[in-house]
């Protein structure tokens, strides 16, 4: 019997601690740590848009404000996948003088997904009332939200993996092409109540369906043409070019999003 390689087994024990250590961390984080009471008396405070169980009207007030934060939370993350987009585009140009332009991008999804992880709901602990818990899994808007976080943080840490080196599976470039994919056609499902209260809410939901099915085509694409550019062809250095690019597209349609 042949004996295992040694540094694949160096490689396997460096990035299985870091894979452990990122899941306890986050297990821990939605599981154990105290949550405050949550009573009915708060329980109209701090909601996000529709997700008010209460048969009250929201307030104008209310209203604008799940707009402002909303908008704000979308044009954030837009900003950080054009950012990633453009340090991948700019990375061959610019790893000569600072290699640790080549982590800039994964970077840009780890940040993304912990803000989408943490802030994307603030009805729930830390930022309002709401068990943590309780908040998401009742919620199927959150439920999607906390989905999207994972996708990010996945895409990001896998990346930062193969920049450093320390991960040069087969299987793991074909990582972001399938979580793009998956991410775009969860989007065409994705649940977004927040043009359901207030005047001409028709109107807005249908403005906000059409931005979230440009953002899925746009998202199918960049994971088309990164799986492309993975495959040996004579188009691979246009593909290789073409899907950071989207990825800024991407990321400008997010920073225009409007409600």
């Amino acid at each position: 019997m042949s004996k295992p390689d040694a540094s694949g087994i160096s490689k396997r024990s460096e990035v299985n601690p870091l894979i452990r250590a990122i899941t306890l961390s986050l297990t821990l984080f939605m599981l154990f740590v105290p949550l405050p009471t949550w009573s009915q008396d708060h329980h109209s405070q701090h909601e996000h848009a529709g997700m008010s169980m209460s048969t009250e009207e929201p307030t104008q007030a209310e209203i604008l404000s799940w707009k402002r934060e909303s908008e704000g939370n979308h044009h954030l993350i837009g900003f950080f996948v054009a950012l990633a987009g453009a340090f991948i585009l700019a990375q061959d140009i610019l790893k000569k003088r600072f290699p640790a332009v080549s982590y800039a991008w994964p970077f840009s999804f780890l940040i993304s997904g912990l803000f989408v992880l943490v802030y994307s709901d603030t009805e729930l602990w830390p930022f309002g009332p709401k068990p943590w818990i309780q908040g998401t899994i009742t919620n199927p808007e959150v439920i999607q939200h906390k989905i999207f976080a994972v996708l990010l943080l996945g895409l990001g840490l896998v990346e930062m993996l193969r920049a450093r080196e320390r991960l040069k599976a087969a299987w793991a470039a074909w990582v972001f092409p399938v979580l793009a994919v998956a991410g775009s056609v969860l989007l065409l499902f994705h649940s977004h109540n927040a043009g359901m209260h207030g005047e001409n809410h028709m109107a807005i939901m249908a403005r906000i369906q059409a931005e979230h099915l440009s953002y899925a085509a746009t998202g199918f694409g960049i994971g088309m043409t990164k799986g492309l550019a993975e495959v040996n062809t004579r188009w691979r250095a246009v593909f290789a070019k073409l899907w950071p690019t989207l990825m800024i597209a991407l990321g400008v349609l997010l920073m225009f999003y409007t409600e």
